[in-house]
């Protein structure tokens, strides 16, 4: 009667110790993942290629035209 009290016992612990390694790694990895998205968003944020360009549609020199039409010699 001792005997199977004592495997029962070494069985429960040993799957208990299994159980909780395993949570663990599922733990961390989940942590590594939570980390990796953080960072990726962060970098998606602060991109500034990946931004609408606020200047699109704007010349570079408005006054080109004013000196193509106010020049005397063309």
């Amino acid at each position: 009667m001792a005997t199977v009290v004592v495997v029962g016992v070494l069985g429960y612990w040993a799957g208990d110790q299994m159980g909780y390694s395993r949570s663990q790694a599922e733990v961390k990895k989940t942590q590594e993942l939570a980390g990796q998205k953080a960072a990726e968003d962060a970098a998606t944020a602060a991109n500034p290629f990946k931004a609408a360009n606020p200047l699109e549609g704007v010349e570079s020199n408005p006054f080109e035209t004013a000196k193509k039409v106010l020049n005397p010699f063309n």
